[in-house]
């Protein structure tokens, strides 16, 4: 990271010696004229998450989550209950299925699980576009397109050597459904966000399904995050806590929370004139303000909009305005991840980015490190918000001090415990600066005492292989029947 002394040092080197400091984020906002490094001062300042303010809203998250348990549907967060009685446990044996629908394509999947000794012995999947006609028609022609894809798919398992039952047995299926819906049992909901009339059941949100997924092979996960062009997640919970379950099972029991945090709202969130201008030009102003600030849908106009301002107000590109910089959209997270990654002494990718993205042909040196500066600040911002929600969660269930004994736990049980965070999503995945900075700001908050008592991992394809892995923890818990006959 180039810290702003250094970064004032080398832009007196390329030309703006003796810039003026009288550019404020008042200034900002009222489009007032600055030079480029006063800009970037002030803009880091706005964005800064020190450790105490990330622990408040660490606590805020918390609070939230509770006050969303205790009135269900009239808070921020969802905290939308999944039903769920069980996770996996490794324990599960059979063939089971998983369909994954978000979009213009599906996915099919089938898992042979063989327990804690041979875990997945064998997995296959495929994906199929959903034609247009079939997406803007019926319920009836969806699903019925849907059905006669699985019918397709099952019937060929016996050949690619899957050990099966009869083609007329039943089979467990997971379901994940990339829609909003509200579960009233662990197999039936509606739908509150999909206006087409479609009746859904057996949805499996794919924020639970990668904490599924994670909790197959680690017992100690207890919190799920999706962290890539959309941000959620999840966490065990008392069943017991669950008011609006009328009948929960016995009140030691877990199950799952599904939090929403996308929709977290707080006036200690450090949101500057860009986080106010994307929000009030959204399609949903005033909601997901949290996912805008850490969503990789957000960050790269986010960084428009930022360098936006300052070819405006500081011609930073020169006396010129970039066109394709006033586009909305025009400059997407992967590009800011790659001059995010540029190691080069003269910042060559973020040249090329620069002309390929925003048409900018001639860059010196001091705008490059400009650019890359504004790149390294919002991504460090959204990466500590995200470690702050992850602690808020912690601090839910009582994982983050008091010998992280957990709430979930026996009052007699003084044992630490260990917690896993599984998470999925390209921000975590592929965008390394923001996962050592999201990583770092996790032992920041918890210290040293707590903070090698957490773990975060990748957790891959939760919305499959997560949630054939439900599928199976609940047949196996609820009794339902042989799906498949393993050796």
């Amino acid at each position: 990271m180039i810290t702003t002394q250094k970064l004032t040092g080398d832009l007196a080197d390329d030309g703006w010696k003796g810039a003026s400091d009288d550019c404020n984020m008042e200034n900002l906002k009222n489009s007032e004229s600055c030079d480029p490094s006063s800009f970037l001062r002030h803009f880091r300042k706005s964005s800064a998450t020190p450790v105490m303010l990330l622990r408040h809203i660490a606590q805020a998250m918390a609070t939230e989550m509770q006050e969303g348990l205790d009135h269900p549907g009239e808070r921020k967060l969802k905290m939308l209950p999944t039903y769920l009685e069980c996770l996996p446990t490794g324990n599960e044996r059979g063939l089971f299925y998983a369909i994954d629908l978000g979009g213009t394509n599906f996915r099919v999947l089938r898992v042979q699980l063989d327990g804690k000794e041979g875990r997945i012995l064998k997995q296959e999947s495929i994906q199929v576009p959903i034609p247009q006609e079939v997406m803007t028609g019926s319920s009836k022609d969806l699903f019925g397109f849907l059905a006669k894809t699985i019918v397709q798919f099952v019937s060929r398992e016996a050949d690619l050597g899957f050990e099966c039952v009869a083609l007329n047995q039943k089979r467990d299926i997971g379901f994940t459904f990339s829609f909003p819906v509200n579960q009233t049992k662990v197999n039936g909901g509606s739908i509150n966000a999909w206006t087409k009339g479609f009746s859904i059941s057996d949805g499996v949100n794919d924020t639970v399904g990668t904490l599924a997924q994670c909790r197959y092979w680690n017992d100690d996960a207890m919190v799920g995050v999706i962290l890539g062009t959309g941000s959620n997640a999840c966490y065990v919970e008392r069943a017991a806590a669950i008011s609006c379950w009328s009948s929960p099972p016995e009140a030691d029991d877990l199950t799952v929370v599904n939090i929403e945090w996308g929709n977290f709202c707080s006036e200690l969130l450090p949101r500057t004139f860009a986080d106010e201008g994307l929000d009030a030009d959204s399609l949903n102003p005033g909601q997901q303000e949290f996912e805008k600030m850490i969503g990789g849908m957000y960050l790269g106009e986010i960084l428009r909009r930022v360098l936006l301002k300052m070819a405006e107000d500081t011609g930073l590109f020169g006396s010129e305005i970039p066109e394709r910089l006033t586009k909305p959209f025009s400059l997407l997270t992967p590009h800011m991840s790659t001059m995010h990654g540029d190691d080069t002494s003269s910042l060559e990718v973020v040249g090329s980015v620069i002309e390929e993205a925003i048409g900018v042909k001639y860059t010196t040196l001091a705008t490059r490190k400009v650019v890359y500066d504004v790149c390294d600040i919002i991504a460090e911002r959204g990466a500590r918000l995200s470690a702050a929600g992850i602690v808020g969660i912690l601090t839910k269930i009582n994982r983050c001090g008091d010998l992280m004994l957990s709430c979930l736990t026996t009052p007699n049980d003084t044992e630490v415990k260990k917690t896993v965070i599984a998470i999925d999503g390209s921000l975590y995945e592929k965008y390394p600066k923001f996962r050592n900075y999201m990583e770092d700001a996790m032992k920041e908050m918890l210290g040293e005492d707590y903070a090698n008592n957490v773990t975060t991992t990748l957790s891959k394809d939760g919305s499959g292989v997560g949630a054939a892995l439900l599928a199976a923890a609940i047949s196996t818990e609820l009794r339902l029947g042989d799906v498949g006959v393993t050796k």
